[in-house]
């Protein structure tokens, strides 16, 4: 029992540390460039109906895990209001990780279902990790993850949505044992 509480001491800590630290306007376009580079990432911005981007995703866990970032939600290239990723499980996996995280709406039923109130990632939604640089990429879960051998082929799977969501995150530092994105919650507030 004692491990147990010293764990979720340990994880909330964590999610409060990357709470405290809202991202600025500038990390929001930064964050935007780097997906913009990724080739397989460029073309979900000509063709969505909107996205949510995520700056920085803090995650953490020994047993215990949990999550936390805070984006901003564009509909047809216009700021549309703020979200709240949050994330909390229980199972095997040890370590913390740093991330930025993109998901894109297909449609306005997609985009609407996002701003619904408490929206939750299931199971079978899966993200393709952009590694900038050799533009490697592999899916976290599922079959519609995208793939990539590098800049020498060019040779490239598709990467579709799924649901009406296509969602990409880009690894900043940390390593974590459990990869997944199935029970990310989010909560929407719209600009007055």
């Amino acid at each position: 029992m004692k491990f147990f509480k010293s764990n979720l001491i340990l994880a909330m800590f964590m999610l409060l540390t990357f709470h405290l630290t809202p991202a600025a306007a500038d990390d929001y376009t930064d964050t935007i460039e780097i997906f913009i580079k990724s080739d397989a990432v460029k073309p979900f911005f000509n063709e969505a109906y909107g996205y949510a981007v995520f700056p920085l995703v803090g995650k953490g866990a020994i047993i215990l895990g949990g999550a936390y970032g805070a984006g901003r939600v564009y509909r047809q290239g216009d700021i549309a209001g703020t979200a709240t990723l949050f994330k909390v499980n229980f199972g095997f996996q040890l370590g913390g990780q740093a991330f930025r995280e993109i998901i894109f709406f297909q449609d306005k039923r997609a985009y609407d279902e996002f701003t619904s109130e408490g929206f939750e990632f299931d199971g079978s939604l899966s993200a393709v990790v952009i590694t900038l640089g050799a533009q490697a990429q592999a899916g976290t879960q599922g079959n519609t993850a995208g793939a990539s051998v590098g800049p020498a082929t060019g040779a490239q799977a598709e990467t579709s949505y799924t649901k009406g969501m296509a969602v990409f995150v880009h690894t900043i530092g940390g390593l974590m044992y459990e990869v997944s994105i199935g029970g990310q919650r989010f909560s929407f507030s719209p600009i007055n």
